[in-house]
């Protein structure tokens, strides 16, 4: 599980470090792709492949399901990170997200997303809004009624 915010940077050749800590999930391989808010998502190969099994069952007459198959596969691309936890970014990506520089990379569970700097603080005034998540979490029932186990 993908978990925490880290801030790197891009260096110029178009390469971003990977934390640490998420690190020993992609050995393997990933998946990057365009995420739905100017970002990226970077997906285990695993994940990508459980994404693409449920995507497989979308019919291609329908124009949603048609955009929602170019949005993730047209921009995918396979990366390995190198010895230092390196990724190579492709440029077309990097230009969707704007990311130059210094990025946020954010763990959302079963993937990371990639930010610009100003898109993430964006993010941030929304998430910590006190009264939109109230009704968020309302829908969790998090009262002490629930029942133990």
């Amino acid at each position: 599980m993908f978990l925490g915010e880290f801030t790197h940077a891009i260096d110029d050749k178009g390469r971003l470090t990977i934390p640490a800590k998420f690190r020993e999930q992609l050995t393997a391989g990933a998946v990057i792709t365009r995420g739905f808010e100017k970002h990226l998502l970077i997906y285990t190969r695993e994940a990508f492949a459980r994404l693409t099994a449920r995507v497989r069952t979308l019919t291609p007459t329908d124009p949603d399901h048609r955009a929602l198959l170019r949005q993730q596969f047209s921009g995918a691309s396979e990366v390995t990170p190198d010895k230092q936890g390196r990724i190579l970014i492709p440029q077309f990506l990097r230009d969707y997200a704007g990311l130059d520089g210094e990025c946020v990379l954010v763990g959302v569970g079963d993937f990371i997303e990639v930010w610009n700097r100003a898109g993430w603080q964006s993010q941030l005034e929304t998430i910590n809004d006190p009264v939109l998540n109230a009704r968020r979490f309302a829908a969790l029932n998090l009262g002490s009624d629930a029942p133990s186990t």
